[in-house]
């Protein structure tokens, strides 16, 4: 393989740790458009509770794990010199920032917050999420950022 591999500096036991935070936030996230969709069909509080709690943990879940996403930006210089690795941080902070304005907005009452700012919040998030999973994706695929190649080249020797 042509590809030299760009290690990850936060890790546990050889394992990137941003990428395997980053599932939960983003699930609760999705979910978050269905559970809005969801109140506005059915206007049962259920759902709006619901939604709130999936917006405070994606956020919350978010900024977590864009701590050891921004400690890897900072530590390995190769990251920092792709530019999808600058544009996967400044969406991530646009879809942070999103959600948890959307987190805010919806402490006091979140029955009276989803039609129509929460609503449209929670699709431009999944959105970003998309284009946002998609410069992560090209990190890992393209770049090979958190990818352990002797480990790969290991496991086809074995096949």
């Amino acid at each position: 393989m042509s590809m030299e591999p760009i290690a990850s500096q936060i890790q546990i036991f050889g394992h990137p740790i941003h990428p395997g935070l980053i599932h939960f936030p983003v699930a609760a996230l999705i979910a978050l458009i269905a559970s809005d969709l969801a109140f506005l069909y059915t206007s049962d509080p259920f759902w709006a509770r619901a939604s709130l709690w999936l917006v405070g943990v994606g956020a919350i879940g978010g900024w977590i794990a864009s701590v050891a996403g921004l400690m890897d930006m900072l530590l390995v210089s190769q990251i920092r010199r792709l530019i999808t690795g600058w544009c996967h941080a400044m969406l991530a902070v646009m879809l942070l920032s999103l959600a948890t304005f959307n987190w805010l907005l919806r402490l006091p009452d979140a029955a009276a917050q989803i039609m129509p700012q929460g609503l449209y919040l929670s699709l431009l998030s999944g959105l970003l999420i998309v284009a946002t999973g998609y410069l992560g994706g090209r990190l890992v695929f393209e770049y090979a950022v958190g990818v352990n190649i002797d480990d790969m080249l290991q496991d086809d020797a074995k096949s």
